[in-house]
């Protein structure tokens, strides 16, 4: 349905930002390198230590398991986080839906490879359950192995995950939002799943999305949307953006470090760079 509120525009998107109060800690795909997600949460604790909050929230924007090598980890640490007394939102990425689908039919795929072909990474989240040498060659020879080790705590926390989440003026989701339609009437598999047109689109939805799943070389902060996934499985980067009301950043190493509207967008001269880079990983 289309949402006739949020006019396509290609001028800027006059919108007051604000977090409801909150400080909020948004992290970019881990794809099962909890390494990298230990030493953010442990980066989170030190900001709020040397910055106190009443309010702070982490937000995880999907994407938990596949290609890094403890899949297994990153989960059972964001157990322990959603167990803790800090506010969490968890966000359900395409990667992470598979494992049920696995479950269900494991020859079936929807795109254009298996889950567990390498380039998925599906194998190497067998692996990290401690089911070795997993292939799209013959996915049903180690589905039972891989279902007896997958604790019912696990699926059942990836079964609680949410498909969107807004705060304020900003829209938290995996992948991003069909334009046109409202925020309601959003589909799982475009929750999820989509690039295009919302990479493109340059509609004022009305909020700003906040999303992972495209892989970017640096955080990039459009009008209408800001893009941290970078690639961590592959990049050894992890990104945390902190948003407090207008105050728009990235978590570094040495505290926030702003990120104003406009930044890591590519120059028009040079498009083929950041091309080349996002057909590196489109396999997301």
């Amino acid at each position: 349905m289309t949402d006739s509120s949020t006019p396509e525009t290609g001028g800027p998107h006059d919108m007051t930002a604000t977090t409801d109060g909150q400080r909020l800690y948004a992290i970019g795909d881990i794809h099962g390198r909890s390494d990298l997600l230990s030493a953010m949460l442990a980066r989170i604790r030190g900001d709020l230590a040397a910055r106190p909050h009443p309010a702070p929230r982490l937000i995880f924007l999907g994407d938990y398991v596949d290609r890094g090598p403890d899949s297994r980890g990153v989960i059972e640490t964001l157990i322990a986080v959603q167990a803790s007394e800090m506010p969490a939102t968890f966000i359900l990425g395409n990667h992470d839906s598979y494992i049920e689908e696995y479950f269900r039919d494991p020859e079936w795929y929807d795109r254009s490879i298996h889950w567990l072909n390498p380039r998925m990474g599906g194998n190497t989240t067998l692996a990290s359950y401690g089911v070795p040498d997993a292939s799209e060659h013959d996915p049903t020879a180690t589905m039972e192995a891989f279902r007896a080790a997958f604790p019912a705590e696990h699926m059942a926390f990836l079964d609680g995950c949410d498909l969107q989440q807004q705060i304020g003026s900003y829209l938290f989701v995996h992948a991003g939002i069909r334009p046109g339609v409202r925020l309601d009437r959003q589909l799982r598999e475009d929750l999820i799943w989509i690039r295009e047109p919302f990479l493109s689109s340059t509609r004022d939805f009305g909020v700003k999305v906040v999303h992972g799943h495209t892989i970017v070389e640096t955080p990039e902060h459009h009008p209408n949307r800001i893009a941290i996934d970078t690639g961590a499985y592959a990049s050894n980067l992890l990104t945390c953006l902190l948003l407090e009301d207008s105050t728009v950043a990235i978590l570094s190493e040495d505290g926030p470090a702003p990120l104003p509207p406009g930044a890591g967008l590519p120059e028009p001269a040079q498009p083929a760079a950041r091309n080349g880079l996002r057909d590196l990983f489109r396999r997301s």
